[in-house]
């Protein structure tokens, strides 16, 4: 066995095969988890190279593979197997054949015939026609590999017969991007692009190959390279790394752990956070939002620590003792913020109170511009400035709420907003202004006063949105109430209690028995009772007879336990009664607060153009099973009664079969055993005991990648293979 270090020019340089088994898996990988993430480390290797082109440049580690050598006679081309690493290899081979196609298409001779060696044999070495391949892939995946590989140029990729397979998508992706990135910096330096984009494909990647011999026990090596252990946080990555690296500096590392990492072990850090249906650990989230904060760019939960190791390679432009010190001066602030925002009884200031907003909406996504904002190691931000940068932006994320926008980009969105920080922090508030107000995608707009008082003046509130938002907004409302208007403060006294309110509805649920019917229907009643004017807050909550009971009952309850200001005004406005009339009113009312509240500059109109592309991303099994959610030959189980015992196995390609009959979606395998329509996302389970179903598991898939959710998301598809 030997284990070396290679660039892709040395592995696909000599005249060889490299051999997927029919054993193993099929081609899975796709464009969220491993395709973008390939082409992004490639451009940053890309745009080093162009600042400095006669540098030493250090190459991007791509992975490890291990191989195993063929006995071949004499004379004939080498052959390898590949036992670990197919999915990797085979994108190098499917990226460079786009990019070979795309530099021959513009004319770059040289750059594609060097390139070009990387991907085909020489003629004279082949004695078959897919002898010329390097990598010749398991049997289910060889008719598209072929197809895509062989295809003339320009490719025309509607055209294939495989036109829908993870080979032709793939191919076609890294076409798109490679020909984006050529013409990045005009026509007349594509040819200088060119040049740039095969040398860095060829020399500045960099793979561990473990070579075994014919007669090594591949599968026992195998077992062993892929054993499991414990699993590292992103945050335990970065301290290896960089205690490994202030080794390298002789530095004293006892004190430096002690003063600069110890905390990050303490119960504050160690929490785990829900993020979406996915737990992190709270300090690899935190380094998560300030690498973004710091470079102005998407970072995955799963490349955290590979971005940070770029970042503190190339772009930081300091030590690793002040990188690690940059780090926990603002790990402290950003502490010291959160630990504000949860406690109930503290009067936050306003940036204690949007980190406080932020949780009560779940949107964690956007810790990155507070971070931003608020670094101590950045140019200062006075104060005001950045209070009124974030009224802006809880106005925009709060308006959005109301009107049932959708948060799915946001992840998008907070990189775009460190971006206008950052290039000038002296005036955020103005710059993130203007952003906003140019915002014309449904998915990122800023609703107008007009949308506003629309949707919300007939929004069902109460069964539109979580209590705890609800809760948020009311107490807003209250403060509101008190004096706190803007960033002033209330000469009134401390704001209300945060996060120990019940929400209660005046005119009662249960109205049927002491609230009669006057001038309007029954269904028109249903609708207003759940609006925001027939909601409020209370300090207990009341015995549901007296909840129920008729509105001189609940007047004497809201008098003898209540204290808030918006509950005094609901008495004076309901003394001669509570109904529809005062529900309408109010919610009138509760509009024009929280347009003050949190408001918009003066004549902004909210334009939406749909932007193609929007639309979410369609979700497969396969794509489960590529990012590990699920693998080959996992068992399904029926979500009802199945008196027949049948149960559902996933293939390798993504198709499910049961009953010895294969299908290519979970709809169709539910119709087999019910015999109706079925969604089979939500019908499947893959654990009996926990209920838990694959639409369980493809919203994980969701979280992880940060798409947006589709309701009732199904699958179904025409054809059957018997």
């Amino acid at each position: 066995m030997r284990t070396d270090i290679y660039s892709p020019g040395q592995i696909f340089n000599t005249q060889q095969r490299l051999l997927v088994p029919l054993f193993q898996r099929a081609y899975v990988w796709n464009r969220e988890l491993h395709w973008d993430p390939l082409w992004r480390d490639l451009k940053r290797v890309l745009e080093r190279y162009l600042a400095q082109p006669d540098a030493n440049h250090e190459p991007h580690f791509l992975g490890a593979v291990v191989l195993q050598q063929l006995q071949s006679p004499v004379g004939e081309m080498q052959q390898r197997t590949i036992i670990d690493g197919q999915q990797r290899l085979t994108t190098l081979q499917l990226m460079f054949d786009a990019i070979h196609a795309e530099l021959e298409f513009m004319g770059a001779k040289m750059p594609a015939a060097r390139l070009l060696k990387l991907i085909e044999n020489d003629e004279a070495y082949c004695a078959k026609p897919e002898d010329k391949f390097k990598i010749w892939p398991t049997n289910k995946d060889r008719p598209a590999f072929h197809e895509v590989l062989a295809a003339p140029i320009p490719v025309n990729y509607g055209a294939l017969k495989n036109s829908k397979s993870k080979m032709a998508l793939a191919h076609e992706f890294f076409s798109e991007s490679c020909k984006l990135w050529l013409a990045g910096a005009g026509e007349e330096n594509s040819l200088l692009r060119a040049e740039v984009l095969d040398k860095c494909c060829r020399d500045l990647f960099q793979i561990v190959v473990i070579d075994l011999a014919f007669n090594e026990n591949a599968q026992e090596i195998f077992e062993t390279l892929n054993a499991r252990g414990a699993v590292l946080t992103a945050a335990d990555l970065i301290k290896n790394f960089v205690f490994q690296r202030l080794l390298e500096e002789k530095t004293d590392l006892e004190k430096i752990y002690d003063q600069y990492w110890k905390e990050f072990e303490s119960s504050f850090w160690e929490k785990e956070i829900s993020y979406g249906r996915i737990k992190f650990q709270r300090s690899s989230l935190f380094i998560n939002h300030w690498l973004i904060s710091k470079i102005g760019e998407e970072v995955l939960n799963r490349e955290i620590f590979s971005t940070f190791k770029n970042f503190a390679d190339y772009d930081s432009k300091c030590s690793m003792l002040q990188l690690i010190e940059q780090l926990h001066s603002a790990a402290k602030r950003y502490e010291e913020i959160i630990l504000a925002a949860e406690d109930k009884d503290k009067t936050l200031s306003p940036l204690e109170l949007f980190a406080y907003r932020l949780n009560s909406m779940e949107l964690d996504v956007l810790r990155p511009i507070l971070i931003c904002l608020t670094d101590p190691e950045e140019s200062t931000i006075n104060e005001s400035e950045i209070e009124k940068s974030l009224a802006i932006i809880e106005s925009w994320m709060i308006r959005r709420l109301l009107v049932r926008a959708t948060n799915s980009n946001y992840n998008k969105l907070v990189v775009e907003m460190v971006q206008v920080v950052k290039k000038d922090r002296s005036n955020a508030s103005s710059q993130l202004e203007k952003y906003f107000k140019e915002q014309n995608s449904s998915s990122s707009y800023w609703p107008d006063d007009a949308e506003i008082r629309g949707v919300v003046s007939e929004r069902q509130i109460y069964r539109t949105l979580y209590k705890s938002r609800i809760r948020m907004i009311f107490e807003a409302v209250e403060d509101y109430k008190r004096g706190w208007i803007g960033v002033a403060g209330s000469k009134a006294g401390m704001r209300v209690k945060r996060g120990s309110y019940v929400i209660e509805h005046l005119l009662p649920q249960s109205w049927q028995l002491n609230w009669p019917l006057v001038d309007k229907s029954e269904e028109e009643r249903e609708v207003l009772l759940q609006t925001l004017g027939n909601l409020t807050l209370l300090t207990t909550k009341l015995n549901s007879s007296i909840s129920n009971g008729p509105w001189k009952l609940k007047n004497a309850e809201l008098t003898k336990h209540d204290v808030l200001l918006m509950n005094k005004q609901i008495q004076e406005a309901g003394a001669d009664g509570w109904n529809e009339k005062s529900i309408i009113d109010r919610t009138s009312h509760l509009i024009d607060v929280i347009i003050s509240i949190w408001p918009v500059p003066e004549g902004h109109k909210s334009h939406v153009v749909q932007v193609k592309g929007e639309e979410p991303l369609k979700v497969e099994v396969i794509d489960l099973i590529s990012a590990g959610l699920v693998s080959a030959g996992q068992m399904l189980f029926p979500k009802r009664n199945n008196p027949e015992g049948k149960f559902a196995q996933i293939l390798d390609d993504g198709r499910v079969e049961v009953g010895g009959v294969t299908f290519n979606s979970l709809s169709l395998a539910g119709f087999q055993v019910q015999k109706r329509s079925t969604n089979g996302w939500t019908y499947w389970l893959i654990d009996e005991g926990t209920r838990k179903s694959m639409a369980d598991l493809r919203e994980e898939y969701r979280d992880m990648i940060g798409l947006a959710e589709v309701e009732d998301e199904s699958d179904d598809a025409d054809n059957v293979d018997e």
